[in-house]
């Protein structure tokens, strides 16, 4: 089967939008990511290119330098050779394939740190079920981390297919019963969850954090992350529209983590 290498260059003034753009690429076929130099060779059939040269042409920000013809490998192969399992604190080992999230991204390993010491077993003992969110998981590793630590239900939505099927192939590699759901709304009943985690950029969480609030049990919590020290402001006054308080901020470099809980009526 006959691949091409595609090289790209990106100039995003964000990174999240980088992130973002890789992200749709794989969705547009790409099997491999490679490097955080800002060039991006991806494996791709002679039939899926004509329409990914368009699609690349039209994002700003993002130019095609050029097409190689590659020789015949297993290019799976290739990636997981370069690309081997993470290992992370509890045990929890992840495959990160195409999706973000791999744990030690300051945004994830943020949220990871949090989950560790919030002591989620004890809050467990205390109720019938207690249940998570994880919105946009990616690999699955915060809903993965969240099952181990102690959660009864665990629910882990993405928008996209590839990130669906590394999440379930992740949950299954740890031995814990996750629901990955592929889904591009948000649709879940209201007073549903103990417990939201949300790893996004900052205007997908603007987006949805009415649906959050509407999502979480009188006292639950929602844990965002994604974002810098600027966008803070503007996250928590559209948390407090929402009845939900402010009460923490974590930091890793330029990367910013915030917790809210909903206030009881």
């Amino acid at each position: 089967m006959k691949y091409h290498v595609l090289h790209i260059q990106t100039s995003f003034a964000e990174e999240w939008q980088k992130d973002i753009f890789d992200q749709q690429i794989c969705e547009l076929g790409f099997d491999t990511i490679d490097g955080e130099d800002y060039y991006i060779p991806s494996y791709l059939l002679e039939s899926q290119i004509s329409n990914l040269q368009s699609a690349i042409t039209n994002t700003i920000g993002a130019t095609l330098l050029g097409i190689e013809a590659c020789p015949d490998e297993n290019w799976n192969a290739a990636w997981e050779a370069e690309h081997p399992v993470q290992e992370l604190p509890l045990g929890i080992r992840i495959v990160p394939h195409c999706a973000f999230g791999a744990g030690h991204h300051e945004t994830t390993s943020m949220m990871i740190d949090a989950l560790i010491n919030s002591q989620l077993s004890t809050i467990n003992s205390q109720l019938s079920t207690f249940t998570v969110l994880d919105h946009g998981t990616g690999t699955g590793v915060l809903a993965i981390f969240a099952k181990r630590l102690g959660a009864d239900r665990v629910i882990a939505v993405d928008i996209d297919e590839k990130s669906v099927e590394n999440a379930r192939e992740n949950a299954a590699l740890n031995g814990e019963t996750i629901e990955v759901l592929h889904s591009s709304s948000f649709h879940f009943s209201p007073f549903t969850f103990h417990l939201i985690l949300a790893n996004i950029h900052r205007n997908i969480l603007l987006e949805y954090m009415p649906s959050y609030a509407a999502a979480l049990v009188a006292g639950g919590e929602l844990w965002l992350s994604g974002f810098y020290e600027e966008d803070c402001p503007v996250l928590i006054a559209a948390a407090a529209q929402q009845k939900l308080q402010h009460i923490a901020t974590h930091a890793s470099a330029e990367w910013r983590m915030l917790q809210f809980r909903l206030e009881a009526e």
